[in-house]
């Protein structure tokens, strides 16, 4: 699947609901709405099975980070299931690692073909330490609402700067998704992270973590991988419960969080209920 690339970056996000107003649940959650025939699923097989040059979508965000091939817009909506479940079924645990960790936000990533039919690659959950977040941003931040919050580049600058205990839980959806994939997508996504950090000579950093993920490695759907920042800012990373290994090092902590929870996320509306939540946290 050498052309197919399993993007941890800059799918294009078109999604310009309101965020969900400020309610005593812990998480407001998220459904997809999928679109998918077997004529998506045929195309994709093709694609998967050769190794053609990648296509490239264009960045309906604008974005100054380079766009990478054929992902698509997220559809996401609000519904009357439990917060950690999604429509289509897939369900989150509220806390995980010995129930340290706190469910915060949960997202979805599609895979657009030729831009006219999308599948889901994976869903997302985003979980945090709560004595964490409170010792780190309660005094600064504990006053504000969500409203204020709310696309404060402060606050998200200190979310990924500071020692706080975070991990992103990523629950696969296709299949048919290789390792190889998750490798040539960090590699992409991740580096251009680094460099925007300003780590211009990552290459080496960026291929200790790329080379975790083996080629013997199998990723059916329902496997999970967690991305985890530990204390120390260091990066744990495993595959279905089993350690892949680990790096200490800030910016690389910094980059694979600023995915999901930076100034561009992968999903605007799974960070806007991230904030809510964590504004609703740091009040109580």
């Amino acid at each position: 699947m050498g052309s197919l690339r399993f993007c941890f970056s800059l799918w294009n996000n078109n999604n310009n609901q309101p965020p969900s107003p400020h309610s005593s649940r812990s998480f407001s959650p998220f459904v997809v709405a999928v679109g998918f025939t077997v004529g998506a699923a045929t195309a994709l097989t093709a694609l998967t099975c050769s190794n053609p040059s990648p296509l490239k979508s264009s960045d309906t965000n604008n974005s100054s980070i380079p766009t990478l091939p054929l992902w698509g817009s997220i559809t996401m909506a609000q519904s009357s299931l439990p917060p950690t479940q999604s429509k289509n079924g897939i369900s989150f645990p509220s806390s995980i690692l010995s129930d340290s960790l706190n469910l915060l936000g949960i997202g979805f990533r599609r895979k657009s073909i030729l831009g006219l039919k999308s599948i889901d690659i994976y869903a997302f959950g985003v979980y945090a330490d709560n004595n964490d977040t409170k010792n780190y941003l309660a005094e600064k931040y504990g006053t504000l609402s969500a409203s204020q919050l709310k696309g404060n580049k402060e606050f998200t600058e200190d979310l990924l700067e500071n020692d706080i205990s975070i991990t992103v839980r990523l629950q696969i959806v296709y299949g048919k998704l290789s390792i190889r994939s998750v490798r040539n997508a960090f590699e992409e996504s991740v580096g251009t992270r680094l460099k925007k950090f300003g780590e211009s000579d990552n290459k080496e950093l960026l291929q200790r973590f790329t080379s975790l993920f083996k080629d013997d490695i199998k990723i059916p759907s329902g496997s999970v991988i967690h991305l985890s920042r530990e204390k120390g800012h260091v990066l744990r990373t495993t595959i279905d419960g089993e350690e892949m290994g680990s790096i200490q090092s800030k910016v690389l902590c910094k980059s694979i969080l600023d995915l999901y929870i930076g100034e561009e996320p992968f999903d605007k509306k799974a960070k806007e209920d991230i904030e809510l939540n964590l504004a609703s946290h740091l009040q109580n």
